[in-house]
């Protein structure tokens, strides 16, 4: 299933799921960037855990439940964590921007970053080449705010 839609198609055993996603699939959102599994823009969320899709085979994830950037939010209705990117100007030429995003709500559904030391170590397999990382902590920590799950590290942040 990817982005709540099932999802049938016939691929070589060796095609990673972002070229399938990029392919095929025509979910141009994914971004190739290293295609090595070091840089995260290829983030995607399978099963709920963020993961870079060059590194998984697409044929690994029968039955699996795949969401790209694509299957969060809508151009009239945004993902709290778009908006949060949006109010924050986290991105600066927005290519590593959809795999931060899945990134960073998949940080925030784990529960597990409650400061910004925390977050930024969560966050360390999505690189952004412009350094628009405060703007990305940012946002991700008005959305742990929102979510009552974030508390101050003293940064003055």
């Amino acid at each position: 299933m990817v982005n709540g839609q099932t999802t049938n198609v016939e691929i070589a055993p060796w095609i990673t799921l972002l070229d399938l996603l990029r392919g095929p699939l025509e979910l141009t959102g994914t971004k190739k960037g290293c295609d090595h599994g070091q840089c995260g823009a290829c983030t995607v969320l399978i099963d709920g855990e963020r993961i870079n899709s060059c590194l998984k085979l697409a044929v690994s994830l029968d039955g699996a439940d795949i969401r790209t950037i694509e299957g969060f939010g809508t151009p009239d209705a945004l993902h709290p964590m778009q908006q949060a990117f949006l109010d924050h100007d986290a991105f600066q030429c927005g290519y590593c921007t959809p795999g931060q995003i899945c990134s960073a709500i998949s940080l925030v559904n784990e529960g597990r970053a409650y400061s910004r030391a925390e977050i930024r170590e969560l966050m360390s397999g999505n690189l952004c080449r412009c350094g628009a990382y405060t703007n990305i902590i940012d946002a991700i920590e008005t959305v742990l705010q929102s979510n009552g799950r974030h508390k101050s590290d003293g940064s003055g942040r």
